[in-house]
Formats: C-alpha cells, sequence, structure tokens
C-alpha cells in the first residue's frame, strides 16, 4: 500500500513538518505553530498531498517530547477529515530516531532535518507498533499518579536537606541510627530547642513529656529521652550565628515537608478516586493498595497492548543487559537504562510492599537476596518486581482475582 509519511519535529512553539512520497522523494516541509490553528494547517496540508498524489493511507510520526507533543496527538487522533483515511499515529523513542540518523552521517542538526529523519524511519518501516490510543481514562490517572511521583521525589529531596541541617545543629541525633532523621519527634525536637546543648541540658521530666506525645508508641519514652540527650551531649557544638542561621533554614525545610506531605495525600484522596471507575484486579495482591495499583494501570494501560510478560517488563526496563540464565542475575549486572521509569518506580515500590504482606513474595525475595552479597536488597527487589510483573500480566490478561499458592 502507497502512504504519504509525515514527520514531525515538535517544540515547545512551533513544529517543522516533512511531507514524504512513498518512494522517499520530498513532497514539501514546512513549519506550523504548537498550536490549534497551526495543527489545522499541517491538517490541510497532509489531505492536499494525499490528495495531489492520490494517497488513502498515512503515516505520521513523531519523537517524544514530554508534553509538547500530546496536544497535536490528540488532535490528529480526533480530527474527522483525516480519520476518513487510513492513518497511523507513532510516537517514537528519541533514541530510535537516534540511532536511524546515524545512518546519515553528514546531516546536519536542525529541525527540518530531524523531521525528515521521523518521515524516512518511519518509510523504511522502523517502528513496531502504533502509538498506543489509550482510553482517556488511563490518561487522566496517570496525570495523577505522575504527579504524585514528582511530589514523592521532591520530598524525598527535602527530606535529604533536612537530614544536612539536622547533622550541622545535632550531629548525634543525626548519627542515632534508633531516631529517624525525618519522624515527627525530631522535627518537633528541632523546633522546640534552639541548640544542641538546650537539648542535651533539658529538664528530663519535660522532655520525656514532649517526645511521649510528639512521638507513635515508644516503649520507654524516659529511655528514649535519656538517648535523645546522649546523642546531644555528644554533637558537635555550632557557633551563635551559624546556628540560628540553620534553625532558620530547618524551619523552613520543616514547613514545605509538611506541605508537601499535604499535597502528597490530595493527590492520593483524587487517584483513589479516578481509580474507581477502571475496573481491575490488582489490588487483590496483598500489599499492592490501591496507590500503587493505579500507578502500574495508568502505564500499562490496556493489558492487550502487550503480547507477553516479557513485553512488559521490557516497557518498564526490568531487564537486564547480560545474557544470564534462567532466573538468574549475577550481582554486578544491571539493568537497562531505559524503560518507563514511571512504571518501573511503582514497580518496585508495589513489589517491597508485597514482600512484606504475601509469603510467596517474602521467600522469594529472602532466597534472591541471600543468593549474593552485594547489592543485596537492590537485587532482590527488582527480581521480586521482575517475579511481579508476571503476575500482574496474568491477573490482567484473565481478569481474575489473585489466589495464593498452596503450600
Amino acid at each position: 500500500m502507497n502512504k504519504l509519511y509525515v514527520g514531525i519535529d515538535v517544540g515547545s512553539r512551533g513544529n517543522a513538518t516533512y511531507l514524504m512520497t512513498p518512494d522517499g522523494s520530498k513532497h514539501c516541509a514546512f513549519t506550523v505553530e504548537n498550536n490549534t490553528g497551526g495543527a489545522r494547517l499541517l491538517t490541510d496540508k497532509v489531505i492536499s498531498a494525499m490528495e495531489s498524489l492520490g494517497l488513502d493511507a498515512v503515516n505520521i510520526g513523531m519523537e517524544a517530547t514530554g508534553v509538547y507533543g500530546n496536544h497535536l496527538v490528540h488532535f490528529l487522533r480526533e480530527n474527522g477529515r483525516l480519520g476518513r483515511y487510513q492513518r497511523e499515529i507513532h510516537v517514537l523513542n528519541p533514541k530510535q530516531v537516534k540511532k536511524f540518523k546515524e545512518s546519515y552521517p553528514d546531516l546536519p542538526k536542525n529541525d527540518p532535518v530531524d523531521a525528515f529523519v521521523v518521515a524516512d524511519c518511519l518509510r523504511f518501516g522502523r517502528i513496531k507498533s502504533e502509538v498506543y490510543m489509550d482510553d482517556y481514562r488511563y490518561e487522566a490517572l496517570k496525570t495523577l499518579t505522575r504527579a504524585r511521583f514528582y511530589a514523592v521525589q521532591n520530598l524525598t529531596r527535602e527530606k535529604n536537606r533536612f537530614a544536612n541541617y539536622l547533622f550541622l545543629k545535632c550531629s548525634g541525633l543525626a548519627q542515632d541510627s534508633d531516631t529517624k532523621n525525618t519522624s515527627a519527634t525530631v522535627l518537633a525536637l528541632m523546633e522546640r530547642y534552639e541548640t544542641a546543648d538546650d537539648l542535651a541540658f533539658a529538664n528530663l521530666d519535660e522532655l520525656t513529656a514532649f517526645i511521649d506525645e510528639t512521638g507513635r508508641n515508644f516503649a520507654n519514652p524516659v529511655d528514649k529521652a535519656k538517648e535523645i540527650q546522649r546523642a546531644a551531649r555528644d554533637s558537635y557544638r555550632l557557633p551563635v550565628r551559624v546556628n540560628g542561621s540553620v534553625n532558620q533554614a530547618m524551619s523552613v525545610s520543616i514547613a514545605t515537608m509538611r506541605s508537601m506531605d499535604k499535597q502528597i495525600k490530595v493527590l492520593e484522596k483524587a487517584i483513589e478516586q479516578q481509580f474507581k471507575i477502571i475496573p481491575n484486579t490488582l489490588t487483590s495482591i496483598p500489599g499492592i493498595g490501591k496507590i500503587y495499583s493505579a500507578g502500574i494501570i495508568a502505564e500499562i494501560g490496556e493489558i492487550n497492548r502487550f503480547h507477553s510478560q516479557a513485553s512488559v517488563a521490557k516497557f518498564a526496563g526490568l531487564v537486564w543487559n547480560s545474557n544470564e540464565s534462567g532466573e538468574f542475575v549475577g550481582e554486578d549486572t544491571h539493568m537497562i537504562k531505559s524503560g518507563n521509569r514511571f512504571l518501573r518506580y511503582y514497580l518496585l515500590e508495589a513489589a517491597n510492599s508485597v514482600r512484606r504482606c504475601d509469603p510467596e513474595f517474602r521467600r522469594y525475595y529472602d532466597l534472591k537476596f541471600h543468593e549474593v552479597n552485594k547489592h543485596q536488597h537492590k537485587r532482590a527487589l527488582a527480581l521480586t518486581a521482575r517475579k511481579l510483573v508476571r503476575l500482574i500480566f496474568r491477573l490482567l490478561k484473565d481478569n481474575r482475582l489473585y489466589s495464593p499458592p498452596e503450600g
């Protein structure tokens, strides 16, 4: 079948477009604005080219560019005039386009040339499948689960920043392995006591009552108070002026963490509401919960677009570089760096939760943990997530609930 090939180099302001005939020659090239007017003009030019060339099929391709191409994909998908033709829309992996471009060593780097490369990539059939035109329910859920991903990453960075401030103000407490640096107790202590000395020599009864009020289920608040004071006494002392600056920075950091916590809770509530309208069976897995299930479902979308559990694993980047045999992965073997980082994150988080709640996954994690001497947790968790992919694929494909293996 003769097709028109349309390569688009998407930008935040404009979309460079190259129209290629079936034999690889140039029909025309142009740039349109990245807005609805530009999308209409692009569509008009594509339809005009097809009519003049007597073609009834079109392949349209663009590189994945974050959010900049989303509106254009939606527009081309929903356009009724274009829908009268046999139409395929592809969003290409930038790495794939880069490798294909290497076969043209003398090409300059500019937008029109990149649009030509995309069109030629389409013509040579280097595309595995058409872009996934997912249900808008999945896209709405994906917006929320990815927002939560970024919020959690930001909170983690802020916690690391606070840990640095804590070491400056009260190094002994920061080094105490029995006390979480960002626990409610530590945050309250840093707000209440101006210096390490104030904490080290505080009235023991008052300190005990304070940590009992702000902490969570300390078995012996008196012993905990004594432990905290020992850590404060062993801490370095800051100059007064520096200590004041650290206190101000800590105050901002604490407020930021609390605000982020609230934002994450708001997002999680919205995720649960959106997730209700998408039928699934993943929540039947012990420990996976609604949030991790939603994050996984949002990225996978319709399971039938994957032909095997291995293709889901590759999509998530849960694949190893070297040729390992069977289930064994060496301690120094690295996962591939490509793949959907959002899906990989939610799978790893889910695996970490499931292995605590499900005996079968717990046994598997422990087995993989003790196979090697290095990177034990990281490796065992990745392999447990890979096992979880197999289960998720089967449950979604068969639309059935999880039944733990007997014995």
